[in-house]
């Protein structure tokens, strides 16, 4: 089993640091071993500075995956990203910007395609959140915001994505347990997260005739930055023992995401399409 880390009360600011987090995030366990699942690969991962996106990267660059990460503005973050990934003996592309704006978004694809020569992997990971616990206090620009972030620069990307996609290549987007069990003090974003899942079925349904699989992941609590940036932002208490509501008893560390993204990249999961992964600690959830 593994060993629970205890979480404490604290706090960030948006959009949170790696190196201020207590105790420090893991990203990949010891003793992973790759196996050429990935061999020759490109990917694409969004927030992939810090967090379950940065596992993602270090788990596809140790399958043999090529990776750009693109990101907000945490260049430090960023680049520990870029040299864990180099660190496997792969290629690495930063690109830092506003998923939110459309034109951003087409011309990151375009930077990779032209940087990698060509695409076969799409991580829609980047996300954000905000606590409100009144609906009728939640303003018009936080949610309006929360969509842009976490729904419409997906809706950006995939589309300038789709043309260089094809068989057996994988778009997967992160999605949340959220979705399902509806927290009532993140509306916005649980809302988001619903519109994720139905985003995903709905868009492997018009694109599985071309091999193309598209897929989730539902995370329960995982211990990232945005985390203390947002829940701890609004209460220091709200991280102390963080996870601990989970059947399991605990958040995830990072490491314990990154094989979901790997097993759905790869051929591994080659009849699975329109589908939701569940690494939530035993959280029971329908759909």
């Amino acid at each position: 089993m593994v060993k629970k880390t205890q979480i404490h009360a604290q706090q960030q600011t948006l959009p949170g640091k790696e190196s201020l987090m207590q105790p420090p995030a893991v990203f990949i366990r010891d003793g992973y071993r790759g196996s050429g699942k990935l061999e020759g690969k490109v990917a694409l991962i969004t927030g992939a500075d810090s967090g379950i996106g940065r596992s993602v990267a270090i788990h596809f660059a140790r399958e043999g995956a090529d990776v750009a990460v693109m990101y907000l503005s945490e260049d430090d973050d960023a680049r520990e990203t870029q040299r864990l990934v180099e660190a496997e003996g792969r290629r690495c592309l930063l690109i830092a910007g506003d998923m939110r704006d459309a034109a951003f978004c087409r011309a990151s694809l375009a930077q990779v395609i032209e940087h990698f020569g060509g695409l076969n992997i799409l991580v829609n990971n980047a996300g954000t959140q905000q606590v409100s616990n009144d609906l009728a206090e939640l303003s018009d620009t936080q949610w309006e915001e929360t969509f842009a972030t976490n729904m419409h620069g997906m809706f950006y990307l995939t589309k300038a994505a789709l043309p260089h996609l094809g068989e057996d290549d994988a778009i997967i987007n992160t999605a949340s347990v959220n979705a399902y069990i509806g927290p009532d003090f993140l509306v916005d974003y649980s809302a988001t997260k619903g519109a994720i899942i139905s985003f995903t079925r709905a868009l492997s349904n018009q694109v599985v005739g071309r091999g193309l699989r598209v897929n989730a992941v539902a995370p329960g609590p995982v211990w990232t930055p945005l985390q203390p940036a947002t829940l701890g932002a609004h209460d220091p208490q709200m991280l102390e023992d963080f996870g601990s509501e989970t059947p399991m008893g605990r958040a995830a560390q990072p490491w314990e995401l990154g094989p979901c993204y790997v097993f759905l990249a790869s051929l591994d999961a080659s009849f699975i399409s329109g589908q939701t992964l569940h690494p939530n600690g035993g959280v029971v959830v329908n759909g």
